[in-house]
């Protein structure tokens, strides 16, 4: 598959070549931000976890649902944010060869259907949490979300993980 213009062009920046190692000065980089990317992606998964086995009536039943999403999520965004930056980072440094993994667009496809599967929730389900904030189990909706979810985020996980044994 052809490579697109513009992915050609932002590997061919200095940044991505600082981040490749193309200088002897820059070796450190990939490594680095590949350990952040990790760090930042360990952090969203976990907090991500924490509220779709609530969702799932799971874990931490005595503690109300919009709770748990009001202290876990600033963190989840975060983290999420950060897991981007580095992320885009990664991609640019080897562009074409990440642009034409099928690793790399599994992992975005399933990020894709998370936020979809968020969306939904947020602006479905979530709107009526005072109706089943406390309810053990939470409705079959929600927890038909929290599986989707954390299915949808594992596969995230180990398609990230199999980029660096296959590209």
């Amino acid at each position: 598959m052809a490579t697109p213009q513009f992915i050609a062009a932002l590997h061919d920046t200095a940044l991505a070549g600082f981040v490749r190692g193309d200088d002897e000065g820059s070796q450190w980089a990939f490594p680095v931000i590949e350990t952040l990317h990790v760090m930042a992606l360990a952090t969203v998964y976990g907090t991500i976890a924490m509220v779709d086995l609530r969702m799932l009536g799971l874990t931490s039943r005595d503690v109300r649902m919009s709770r748990l999403t009001a202290e876990v999520l600033p963190w989840t965004w975060t983290a999420f944010a950060f897991a981007a930056i580095s992320g885009s980072l990664l991609f640019i440094s080897k562009g074409g060869t990440y642009w034409n993994s099928f690793d790399v667009r599994a992992k975005f496809l399933c990020m894709a259907l998370a936020g979809v599967n968020m969306a939904i929730y947020q602006f479905g389900m979530h709107r009526r949490i005072s109706e089943w904030d406390t309810n053990l189990p939470p409705p079959r909706a929600v927890r038909l979300a929290g599986a989707l979810s954390l299915t949808l985020w594992t596969a995230v996980v180990v398609f990230g993980r199999w980029i660096g044994y296959t590209t």
